[in-house]
């Protein structure tokens, strides 16, 4: 069945189910399939992983006439470091020149207005500041202005002490100077992916949820038999975006040539009264041991965010912190950017484990030792900012190994949101219970029982309250 639950039959004008567009393309959800006959499912592509880089190749590779499928172990897209981040489109002049993430975080950049546009997930372009606090310091940022300006980048400038202070009065008086760029955003990584899914879906991709790979095969053909518990897949081609496994599903096909090691990013997040302190995404100096650092800044929905660590928890000394150790850590650091916060004001934390790898790089490659297999894996940080630019990029590897990418002419781009802005005259209520679009479900986030109706109506199916939270912040 197609996802508005007609017969996918390809004869959409037959279907009684309501539809707003022509399905003859969409893709199927599969969730609790049962093993049965022996059925091989076959597709051209199959990807490994449905986070953010796996649904951004999804959706890339839908607008071509192909079969693809997403498989995902959890029974969710985003549930990884896709919903555990910061949620920041940076400008990309921290990755080292030359290097693919230097490559890919500022082509990455400029193609997020498109998506917006097209997928309305929510983004903005906000800023961000580097803060510098001596002359010595200095020297930092401007070394970053020019690994940017040699990335691409444009939009950067360095600020003395007073120009800092007009545009971000709330940040340490002490700071001496700060970089600028114009082109840094935010977004919602989770939105993000759950739109990039559900669109890829729409236009042809099947999603097999809550199918984890335990094996891959080989064929005598050269394909590929990738087994999960309760259905094989045949595919010609396999994209391994497994995150912090991924290195384990290479290994499947003798294609791990790397190492993933997980690195345990923890945030704390406060209520809207906190989120209106800063307008930019606010960084201390980054470094090679705690990354672009503990930045602070406001979230898309209107939060304050803080975080996040970089630990390696698998080294004793890191493994032996507690909580409060941690919590302590970020506060104290926030504090050096931004004073006046209130912390009594913290409202939820969550933590994520971010697939590091031992290249100190991006992977994304054909493997040398098993043609046809893609390998895109240690997508850490700018991961998010980098990947419709890495979906680029693996289409490209994929037509390179032989894959015929010929456009198809009913894909559709179109997304319609969920959230509804509402206005100062927006007179919904928890009273209000006979109609949806003026019932408040969360009276927070102001979210009404229609937005999450719509939410429950959309691919993926939405399987848990935490996937409803998701999709419609309800309860956030």
């Amino acid at each position: 069945k197609c996802w508005r639950g007609g017969e996918k039959n390809g004869n959409c004008a037959a279907c009684a189910a309501p539809c707003s567009g022509n399905n003859r393309n969409t893709g199927i959800v599969f969730t609790e399939v049962e093993r049965g006959d022996n059925t091989v499912h076959d597709y051209d592509v199959v990807i490994i992983g449905a986070g953010l880089i796996g649904c951004s190749i999804a959706r890339e590779l839908s607008k071509y006439t192909l079969r693809a499928a997403v498989v995902e172990k959890a029974d969710d897209v985003a549930e990884g470091a896709s919903k555990a981040n910061s949620g920041i489109v940076h400008g990309g002049y921290t990755a080292r020149s030359g290097t693919l993430k230097g490559q890919l975080a500022h082509r990455g950049n400029q193609m997020f207005d498109q998506l917006e546009r097209d997928l309305h997930f929510g983004f903005r372009r906000c800023g961000s500041l580097v803060l510098a606090f001596s002359e010595e310091e200095q020297k930092t940022l401007e070394a970053l202005v020019a690994n940017g300006r040699r990335n691409g980048v444009k939009g950067l400038s360095i600020l003395d002490r007073n120009q800092v202070l007009e545009v971000e009065p709330s940040v340490n008086p002490e700071v001496h100077s700060a970089l600028y760029c114009s082109e840094a955003g935010i977004t919602s990584p989770y939105e993000y992916t759950i739109a990039l899914a559900e669109n890829a879906i729409l236009n042809g991709v099947d999603a097999w949820l809550s199918h984890e790979v335990v094996d891959i095969q080989r064929t005598a053909s050269g394909d590929f038999v990738v087994r999960t518990p309760r259905a094989d897949l045949r595919a010609h081609y396999v994209v391994n975006c497994a995150g912090i496994t991924a290195d384990t599903v290479a290994a499947m096909v003798g294609a791990n040539n790397f190492r993933i090691t997980p690195r345990k990013g923890e945030y704390l997040v406060l209520d809207h009264s906190q989120g209106r302190l800063v307008r930019h995404v606010v960084f201390p100096l980054p470094s090679e041991k705690r990354g672009k650092g503990i930045l602070v800044s406001p979230t898309f929905w209107g939060n304050l965010l803080l975080g996040p660590t970089a630990r390696d928890v698998h080294v004793a000394a890191e493994g032996r912190k507690t909580n409060t150790e941690v919590i302590r850590s970020i506060l104290s650091q926030s504090k050096h950017s931004v004073p006046n916060f209130d912390a009594s004001h913290v409202i939820t934390s969550y933590s994520g484990l971010r697939a590091r790898s031992d290249r100190g790089d991006f992977i994304i490659e054909e493997s040398s030792r098993v043609p046809r297999f893609i390998n895109v894996c240690g997508i850490d940080s700018p991961g998010l900012t980098s990947s419709p630019a890495v979906a680029q990029r693996v289409a490209g590897l994929l037509a390179g190994a032989g894959l015929s990418l010929a456009p198809c002419p009913n894909f559709r781009p179109q997304r319609p949101p969920i959230i509804q802005p509402k206005s100062s005259a927006f007179k919904g209520s928890v009273l209000t219970t006979d109609n949806p679009s003026s019932h408040v479900i969360c009276r927070c986030e102001r979210i009404t029982e229609a937005e999450i109706i719509d939410a429950l109506s959309r691919p993926p199916v939405v399987p848990t309250v935490d996937g409803v939270r998701k999709r419609a912040t309800a309860g956030l």
